[in-house]
């Protein structure tokens, strides 16, 4: 019997302390809200880091925890860091928001540093903020930060893919993005064109975005030129779920879901979207005719990412995607499709010395597909936009493939270093049958006969390569920032095989083009000087640098009556500019921040009038992009919070012996004034509110400033404002119920002229989320 009681005691005591080897808490607000996704790490006495992620719930649980007590450290994207000594068992935490400038950003510097302490300005958009948006694509949600801008004023929900590149503070703006866009770190614009894909970023599962509005061609290189925008993506949770499913006007159905798990070292994660709509007309009704019918899209995009924590010192990840979108682009005919399979992984080694060392391989293979149509010219007998036929059916089938790698390490108290090299190759090609109206056939509206006339198979390769340096040196109350990038790119295989129906060469016909080939230079001095724990000033100078891409050396388009010619002699943008600001947290509440930039481009690549309805991309001389940004960010309680934002912004052609009647005036797209302001209520108890207003000033529509929407005499684009609200409330632990409403008061803008096209009409949607996280 003492035998049985020994055993029985010894039993007890060692499930006792294996229950005390598990660490489980929640993760609120000071409201009482749930906070999802922060990232908990322990550390033992014997060093040993433990870390886990809070579920959709809140909850989190670390297992294999050594008795006894060790600190936890508990981080959230828009919270103070948490962290206190605790023994294992149940820990409930509380995190405090923090202050504008305590956010930590990782984009800048390539490592994380807080936001207070970069010289740079930079707008994070956190998880609650997306989640609480009533947009249903990424770059929607982005241009509440008025430095961001696609090349017209549309929306990716009715834009031609290859509209769609991202301009901040008006660098070079076009179709090609002076900005790189980051997703795990790794390159998102699209290889060929270097335009982004804003559909392929599944809302659902995003952390935080953030936005480096000036040049970081330093660290990044090329597409770095015009700034940075990094999309990080939540990290895999156990036993975690989420769904959310909504409905909007114009049939528009919405599904996004993001699951994952971790079992001991290893976590796996899936996300994934679906979005369909039968879309709106985007010709304005005083034109528009019998070929004009919705913008509509249609995609679908899932990924799976791997991650191994063999311990603290070694990581690995693996991280493979496909997406599929399906757009007609608002005539009879008129349409485009993209396929796109993407991979990635990669190691990060803690070194014996403390230094860190990150790899990482990527590539894509993508097919793109358009059709463009030319309109027949209005006559007496003829009615205006009456009738279409083909004008040109592309494919532009592209690979690309890359590495990178980074080193860094702390250099006793005051500095840190790093450096890197990374690669790339793009290749591809623009595979375009060109049509002309059927000699002799009847016009039978909308759409008349077309006869194949020409094939043209034009594109080449594209390899580049860059090296950097970085010194972060922190004295006190100044932080010095030096780095250096040296980039080569070289032009290879180029090539434009144009073939006539009867197998002759075409006009156009060079099979071979010469190879290209630069390198440049690209360094950065930054300093940031801390006045006081509330006031810190700041200022850099910097170089920028962008190669053409293979869609402007080879690939060309149309746009309404418009065709635009590619031109394979196209030489790099070079960008020197610089920036001075100052951040002011005015109260623990109230943060203020203000930045005077200029840039001036040499040999901006634009599209040049050189005809009737006929341009070409050109190198022009220099433009000249300068201003004043500010931003303001007040929480009035836990529950109220305030945001705004401005950007004054003149953007100039300065020299262009081509045409020198181009000088002096504006650059198209970009308008003199841009500013938002949003106010969020946000109770766990009750509803969450959100409204947020924005205004977008006059901008041109060509490069010569003169067209004009019908019915007025200035040119131009006009003005406008629109306003966007959501709400949501939570029911239960695991469900919340939201809807929202994108341009309220149904606001009709201007996005182009010849035709003139208008943007989205007011968007209503609403739906269910669903949360399950299980232990």
């Amino acid at each position: 019997m003492r035998t049985v009681l020994v055993f029985v005691c010894a039993l007890s005591l060692a499930s006792a302390a294996a229950a005390q080897s598990t660490l489980s808490g929640v993760v609120r607000d000071e409201a009482g809200g749930i906070v999802s996704g922060a990232s908990i790490s322990v550390l033992g006495p014997d060093g040993v880091e433990e870390q886990t992620v809070s579920g959709p719930d809140g909850r989190f649980t670390l297992t294999g925890v050594s008795g006894g007590s060790f600190t936890m450290i508990v981080r959230a994207g828009g919270f103070a860091e948490w962290s206190e000594s605790v023994t294992p068992g149940e820990s409930d935490v509380v995190l405090k928001l923090a202050g504008l400038f305590e956010t930590v950003t990782v984009t800048p510097t390539r490592s994380e540093k807080r936001l207070g302490e970069v010289p740079v300005s930079v707008n994070i958009i956190e998880k609650e903020t997306i989640r609480q948006s009533p947009a249903v694509v990424a770059d929607d949600v982005l241009r509440q930060v008025p430095t961001f801008s696609l090349f017209r004023r549309s929306s990716s929900l009715s834009s031609h893919p290859t509209a769609q590149g991202v301009s901040l503070r008006g660098i070079g703006p076009s179709g090609v993005s002076r900005t790189l866009v980051l997703v795990d770190g790794m390159p998102f614009n699209d290889p060929f064109g270097g335009w982004v894909y804003w559909t392929r970023v599944p809302m659902e599962s995003v952390d935080r975005i953030e936005v480096i509005d000036g040049s970081s061609s330093s660290l990044y290189g090329n597409y770095g030129m015009g700034g940075v925008i990094n999309i990080v993506p939540s990290r895999a949770a156990q036993r975690t779920v989420e769904f959310k499913t909504q409905y909007g006007n114009h049939n528009s159905p919405k599904g996004d879901f993001f699951a994952s798990d971790v079992w001991g070292k290893l976590g796996v994660a899936v996300e994934g979207s679906a979005f369909d709509t039968d879309g709106f007309p985007i010709v304005a009704a005083a034109e528009r005719g019998i070929i004009d019918n919705n913008a509509e899209v249609n995609f679908q995009n899932f990924n799976g990412k791997v991650d191994y924590r063999a311990n603290e010192g070694l990581s690995v990840f693996f991280r493979g995607g496909y997406f599929s979108e399906d757009r007609v682009n608002g005539k009879i005919g008129e349409v485009n499709d993209t396929q796109w399979t993407s991979f990635g992984g990669g190691v990060r080694v803690r070194m014996p010395d403390q230094s860190d060392l990150q790899a990482t391989v990527f590539g894509d293979d993508s097919t793109f597909h358009s059709t463009f149509l030319a309109v027949t010219a209005p006559s007496a007998t003829v009615a205006s936009r009456s009738i279409v036929r083909l004008a040109t059916d592309q494919n532009v089938p592209t690979t690309a493939v890359g590495t990178m790698v980074q080193w860094s390490r702390a250099i006793g108290l005051n500095n840190f270093f790093s450096t890197g090299l990374d690669w790339r190759r793009v290749d591809g090609d623009s595979l375009e049958d060109a049509y002309i109206t059927t000699p002799g056939a009847p016009i039978i509206p909308p759409t008349a006969p077309a006869t194949l006339s020409l094939r043209r198979n034009s594109g080449g390769t594209q390899n580049s390569t860059g090296f950097f340096l970085q010194d972060v040196i922190s004295v006190n109350n100044l932080v010095l920032t030096l780095s250096a990038r040296v980039d080569a790119w070289k032009n290879s295989d180029g090539h434009i095989i144009e073939t006539t129906v009867a197998g002759t060469p075409g006009p156009g016909n060079r099979p071979e083009l010469a190879d290209r080939d630069d390198t440049v230079v690209s360094p950065r001095v930054a300093a940031l000087y801390r006045v006081s724990d509330r006031v810190s000033v700041w200022g850099d100078l910097g170089w920028g640098f962008r190669a053409p891409t293979l869609n402007e050396l080879y690939r060309q388009f149309s746009v309404g009556l418009v065709r635009t010619l590619a031109n394979e002699d196209l030489g790099p943008e070079r960008l020197f500019g610089g920036e001075a600001g100052v951040r002011l947290e005015a109260a623990r509440n109230l943060s203020l921040r203000s930045t005077w930039y200029d840039n001036t481009v040499k040999n901006p690549i634009s599209n040049v009038t050189i005809g009737t309805n006929l341009q070409q991309r050109q190198n022009l001389g220099r433009t000249r992009v300068h201003g004043w940004q500010n931003d303001a960010e007040m929480r009035l309680t836990p529950n109220l919070r305030l945001t705004g934002g401005y950007l004054f912004n003149i953007a100039t052609v300065t020299e262009n012996d081509a045409n020198p009647a181009l000088v002096g005036l504006y650059l198209p797209q970009v308008p003199k004034h841009r500013g938002s302001v949003g106010v969020s209520y946000s109770n766990p108890r009750y509803v969450t509110l959100v409204a947020t207003g924005m205004f977008f000033g006059r901008q041109y529509d060509d490069d010569l400033n003169q067209r004009t929407k019908p019915g007025e005499t200035e040119p131009g684009l006009p003005p406008y404002g629109v306003l966007d609200f959501s709400a949501s409330r939570n029911i239960g632990r695991n469900l919340e119920v939201f809807f929202g409403v994108q341009n309220m008061f149904d606001q009709e803008y201007y996005v182009q002229l010849q035709p003139t096209t208008t943007g989205s009409p007011r968007l209503v949607n609403g739906g269910v989320r669903v949360r399950f996280s299980g232990r």
